[in-house]
């Protein structure tokens, strides 16, 4: 993957939207088209770095728990941008990115018990 060809997206990217910045009465379609080209960014970006397995279950993911997938995704395109990623990752590779993506998610859940008190308490047992 080529680092200047991401940088070509992204300054053509900019370009378009400061283009677009002016124009206020198309507002509103400017940034469906801007989303749209995102959104095509994005997946030629995981294109060129996921392989196919690991691309289906990602798409698998994001039926599910699209937040957990949208973090990923973000996470993977990061790793991109900075030329970290060797090649094309495997679908053994998404699910350590995913193990570790959990890991740093994870909720920890807490049950508080609040028990109230009532007027006859055991303490004044008169048996």
């Amino acid at each position: 993957m080529a680092d200047d060809e991401l940088e070509a997206i992204r300054r053509q990217r900019l370009a378009e939207l400061q283009s677009k910045h002016g124009d206020t009465a198309n507002d509103q379609q400017g940034q469906q088209e801007a989303k749209q080209r995102e959104t095509e960014m994005r997946n030629s970006i995981l294109a060129q770095v996921l392989d196919q397995s690991a691309r289906a279950r990602l798409s698998n993911l994001a039926l599910v728990k699209p937040d957990k997938a949208k973090a990923v995704e973000n996470y993977l395109i990061q790793m991109a941008r900075m030329g970290q990623l060797g090649g094309k990752i495997s679908d053994t590779g998404l699910i350590d990115i995913l193990e570790k993506v959990s890991q740093q998610t994870e909720k920890k859940t807490t049950v508080k018990f609040n028990r109230r008190k009532v007027m006859d308490s055991d303490d004044e047992d008169d048996d």
